[in-house]
């Protein structure tokens, strides 16, 4: 964070000091809620969680280098005390932006923000110092904490939003006012939270309508309900997607023999070729997405496509793929899933099954439970398990209770007699299955939402016939 006296942040934040011998000392360090992040300078932010109460861990922090606390209550080492702790976290955050100077990008969507936003931190910070959402912390607390990370030299400052209801984008917009902001698409992640795609736009449009005149809104012209979200904004509007009618588009989109996208990104500022390292043909409208920030920011589109063609993966459990000794690839996808992730994840592995079935090679797609679907769940899990048929992967296996249930039973439905879909219990005999079946060639794909914990199934196929392996419970 930029130095700032601890009298300045009780100020900004409307609270009081106490046991602070000096007011005049300055915060140097990153601002945390977990006590093991503590460096020398830092201050620690004391939320009362279900299971722990940060205030509990204020001798230690202090112990440890922190310059104070930010608590809701007198914790006997030097604090500052407010009535709430996140709003004061979100106070201070605006405080920091509206100081700071960088040109903040924002953005959200149903799928592939996480991604996205990783693509864009790495286009822009080829251009300048750059911070950006780490993993997918894009919630009124991560969000400020990210925020707060920025430091002096920091000229772009990107920031994925989520939501899970309408204002939640209002108020993260209104801690960190954006100057660009991207929507990337509607879809039916936590549908059944919103209670249907026209209130999810409705949410999501909230970041457009935050941006000052002399601001970009960023849209997705393949999307309607995104391209619509134009006539909600008073900032610039600039199209993105395979349409002829946007400014920042791909053509010839194609994908290599292992199942990476390769285009000819064309800008208003030019056209140069992209190949890119991530896999998967969804990964084109990301980088469009990606592509059209930076154009906004001034770069040119042979710097983008060299950005771009660079770009990998950051954030842990994306697509992340890896080749065993033995010639088994695992794709770890498992950090979440909506109907329209999984159906991106199963494409992306039929295309990388085209380059190993000359080898013998077979695809595996080992899915779970999509959650947070409501009355939609038991058709898009349907949906997915015919998708999987359809797109002939060479097996599924379903994952869990009920949703899994219905995967396979979608499969079954669409034409696997048995043989090409199975339905297991847990994480532990799916990793049971896989290791009495898998063959040099073969790719396995390991997806379904967080709450699964599918990426102990990856994790313990990685560590087979290597030392120390993990378990799969």
């Amino acid at each position: 964070m930029i130095a700032l006296s601890l009298a300045e942040i009780a100020a900004v934040v409307g609270g009081q000091t106490y046991d602070i011998p000096d007011p005049a000392v300055q915060v140097t360090g990153p601002v945390v809620r977990d006590s093991r992040e503590v460096e020398s300078g830092s201050l620690f932010v004391a939320f009362v969680g279900e299971r722990v109460d940060g205030h509990d861990y204020a001798e230690a922090v202090i112990g440890a280098g922190a310059a104070a606390v930010l608590a809701s209550r007198p914790v006997g080492v030097p604090a500052i005390v407010v009535d709430d702790v996140q709003t004061a976290l979100g106070a201070l955050a605006r405080h920091v932006v509206e100081r700071l100077g960088a040109t903040l990008v924002a953005l959200t969507g149903s799928a592939g923000k996480t991604s996205t936003k990783d693509l864009i931190a790495q286009v822009l910070r080829s251009k300048a110092p750059t911070v950006f959402t780490p993993g997918s912390l894009n919630n009124e607390i991560g969000l400020p904490l990210t925020a707060l990370s920025a430091t002096e030299d920091t000229k772009f400052l990107v920031l994925e939003m989520g939501a899970r209801g309408v204002g939640h984008i209002r108020y993260l917009t209104g801690l960190t006012p954006p100057k660009i902001g991207l929507v990337l698409n509607v879809g039916t992640a936590h549908i059944g939270e919103f209670g249907g795609r026209e209130q999810i736009a409705q949410a999501k449009g909230e970041l457009v309508e935050s941006l000052p005149e002399d601001g970009a809104a960023i849209l997705n012209a393949d999307d309607p309900l995104v391209r619509a979200m134009a006539s909600r904004t008073k900032a610039r509007v600039i199209l993105f997607g395979e349409s002829d009618e946007a400014d920042v588009r791909a053509e010839n989109v194609r994908l290599t023999e292992n199942g990476q996208p390769a285009f000819s990104l064309r800008t208003p500022s030019g056209c140069s070729d992209v190949t890119m390292r991530l896999y998967g043909e969804h990964h084109v409208s990301n980088a469009l997405a990606a592509a059209a920030v930076a154009h906004e920011l001034g770069m040119s589109a042979d710097e983008i496509a060299r950005a771009l063609s660079e770009a990998g993966t950051l954030s842990r459990w994306r697509m992340e793929v890896t080749e065993r000794p033995d010639g088994v690839t695992v794709v770890n996808d498992a950090y979440n899933a909506n109907p329209e992730s999984m159906r991106a994840a199963l494409r992306a592995l039929a295309s990388m099954g085209k380059a190993h079935q000359a080898q013998g090679g077979r695809t595996w797609a080992v899915l779970g439970q999509m959650a947070e679907l409501g009355d939609a769940a038991l058709a898009e899990h349907d949906a997915v398990g015919r998708l999987a048929v359809r797109l002939n992967v060479g097996k599924l296996v379903a994952v869990g209770g009920r949703e899994a249930s219905w995967l396979q039973l979608g499969a079954y439905n669409e034409g696997s007699w048995g043989e090409e879909s199975v339905h297991v219990s847990d994480a532990q005999a799916a990793v049971d299955l896989l290791r009495s079946e898998l063959r040099p060639g073969d790719v396995v794909l390991v997806k379904a939402s967080r709450s699964v914990g599918l990426e102990r199934v990856a994790l313990a196929l990685l560590a087979d016939g290597t030392e120390g392996e993990v378990s799969a419970r």
